[in-house]
């Protein structure tokens, strides 16, 4: 029986209502392992919601310092070790944008899924100094942005497995909606910005992560810019996500961040909804611009993308959304990954 260890950034819970991508397709990857009759051990932080056996790392309240950071990477390097050196585990498949922090010793093939910008991780993480260690990205707009070195890296694609969002809401469409972590990258003042100009009613849904530079853009950004109807509801289960993205206008994602890619934009799709979005990373291969929604270049964009919303045809969205966005192809790729590293006789690379 197949067993892989996956192993989470550690300061984020993993499960189907978690804010990170990151975090979203472990999960699908664990819900598919235990499908499949797989054994999925998850090391992740504690109060995760996992299908396979979890592994909790301990957290610690008030502000996400460095000296927390430390003291979780131990605990990851603790669960590791014992995990290998009491289960057969035939691949260990690593997520976090710290993951070189806590590789095993040589020997069980590691995957890691570079979730986040090439740029943002240190030079070691894209040329690990470990043998039988494969790195996967997330989408060609996130390679082609790396060094030179990085660009042979392979694309597994993301996908997002939401049946439910299928059923189209036949009701009014009143709000404009953004959803995910809360933080400066993001850009949510700009989507309010962009929403009072328009007149339209914003929701904001997300997470405030304890980091102080979040907490102080939430503070100072995003709070004095609510009102009555312009609201921060917080973060949403899985099931309300849904109700949310099948009643919405149009989902706005204003980051300033190269997006390697973007699951809420392709739930969007699911349900129907258009996405106005900025022209950042792989977002502009994920919408297609006048089609899905519109891929604008500042704020004045954003407020023409609002009043132009209703002009997508959401049964098209859907459909591409089906064609496109789909999680099977990304299970079967990673799961094809994990079959041949684990295979006899497997050569220490094989990319």
């Amino acid at each position: 029986m197949l067993t892989v260890l996956s192993v989470a950034f550690g300061l984020a819970p993993v499960g189907p209502d978690a804010a990170g991508g990151a975090e979203q397709i472990l999960s699908i990857l664990d819900r598919a392992l235990v499908r499949q009759g797989y054994r999925s051990i998850v090391i992740a932080a504690e109060r995760s919601q996992v299908a396979g056996e979890l592994l909790p790392l301990r957290q610690f309240p008030g502000a996400i310092t460095e000296s927390v950071r430390q003291r979780v990477r131990a605990q990851q390097r603790a669960y590791i070790r014992d995990a290998l050196a009491h289960t057969r585990v035939d691949v260990v498949h690593m997520h976090g944008l710290d993951y070189f922090e806590y590789l095993p010793a040589p020997g069980v093939p590691v995957v890691v899924t570079l979730h986040m910008p090439l740029d943002w991780y240190p030079p070691e993480a894209l040329l690990p100094n470990r043998s039988n260690t494969h790195l996967r990205c997330v989408s060609l707009a996130q390679r082609a942005r790396g060094p030179a070195h990085a660009r042979t890296i392979p694309v597994i694609p993301n996908g997002v497995e939401l049946p439910s969002l299928q059923r189209r809401s036949s009701g009014a469409h009143r709000y404009a909606l953004a959803l995910g972590r809360i933080c400066p990258e993001k850009g949510y003042h700009h989507a309010l910005d962009a929403a009072h100009a328009a007149g339209v009613r914003l929701l904001i849904s997300g997470r405030v992560f304890p980091y102080p530079d979040h907490l102080a853009y939430y503070q100072l950004e995003i709070a004095p810019r609510l009102d009555h109807r312009r609201r921060f509801i917080g973060n949403a289960t899985a099931e309300r996500k849904t109700r949310l993205l099948q009643h919405a206008l149009c989902l706005l994602i204003p980051s300033t961040a190269p997006e390697t890619s973007s699951l809420v934009a392709m739930e969007a799709m699911f349900c129907g909804t258009p996405v106005i979005a900025f022209a950042s990373g792989a977002l502009p291969d994920i919408v297609s611009h006048g089609m899905t929604g519109f891929v604008v270049p500042d704020v004045r964009g954003m407020i023409d993308g609002i009043s132009e919303a209703g002009t997508i045809d959401r049964d098209f969205c859907m459909s591409l959304a089906r064609q496109r966005f789909s999680s099977t192809r990304m299970i079967e790729s990673y799961f094809d990954l994990y079959r041949q590293l684990c295979a006899p006789g497997t050569v220490a690379y094989v990319d």
